[in-house]
Order: structure tokens, then sequence, then C-alpha cells
């Protein structure tokens, strides 16, 4: 009998497929979503209904002499990249997201840019 291999990028897109059959922005409470390359971190703010981006934010253009601690990981500039997301948030006057792990566990870079965002001022 042979088994089915399944990669792990096509279960998280299943998994993402489910969880945005639930999960939708508006432009008062717009979609937290964020992508975890390899390399770098990816954070953007989502107004589903309108189909447009609010805020994005990525690691190459991240402050990296921020609040890291001396320290280069990329959970430590995924925090930043969090903490930026939410800054730009707040120029347009937004304070309220939903929070889309797009498949991925909450841990890790995931949860830094949750918490980062939290610091920023962000509520879920």
């Amino acid at each position: 009998m042979r088994q089915k291999i399944v990669s792990k990028n096509i279960s998280r897109k299943r998994r993402h497929v489910r969880v945005r059959a639930v999960v939708s922005g508006t432009a008062e409470k717009p979609r937290l979503n964020v992508f975890r390359g390899l390399k770098h971190t990816y954070a953007q703010l989502i107004d589903d209904e309108a189909g447009k981006t609010l805020v994005g934010v990525h690691s190459k253009t991240v402050d990296k002499k921020g609040e890291t601690d001396g320290r280069k990981s990329k959970t430590a500039i995924a925090f930043l990249v969090g903490k930026a997301l939410a800054e730009k948030a707040k120029e347009k006057k937004i304070t309220k997201v939903v929070f889309d792990r797009a498949g991925y566990k909450y841990h890790g870079r995931v949860q830094a840019v949750a918490d980062g965002a939290r610091a920023g001022g962000l509520k879920f």
C-alpha cells in the first residue's frame, strides 16, 4: 500500500483556506496577515470588503537597530515588524485588528509579529 506524502506547504495552505472561511477584515477592523518566508517576514493589514491592503511592512525595510537588544535573530526582527506595522496603523487611525496566522502555528516568528503589534498598541 502506498502512502500519500503531502508537503508542509500544501498542508499550510489547506489550513489557511479553512481559517479564511471564518476570518475576514473590514475597514474598521482589518485582517492582520502574516507571511513567513525563509529569510524574511511580511505583515499587512487588509480590508477584505474593498479588497485592498491598508498597511504593509516587511523585515527588509524595518529598522533592525530597534529594541532587539543587539539580537539579530529572525524572531527578534519579526517583533520589530509587528511594532512597525502597529505604528503605521496608528497613523491611519486603526486600533483593532483580526489576526490571521495564515495556517502557520502560533509560535516563533508568527507569535513575535503578534506580540510586536500588541506592544505597538493594536488590539486583537
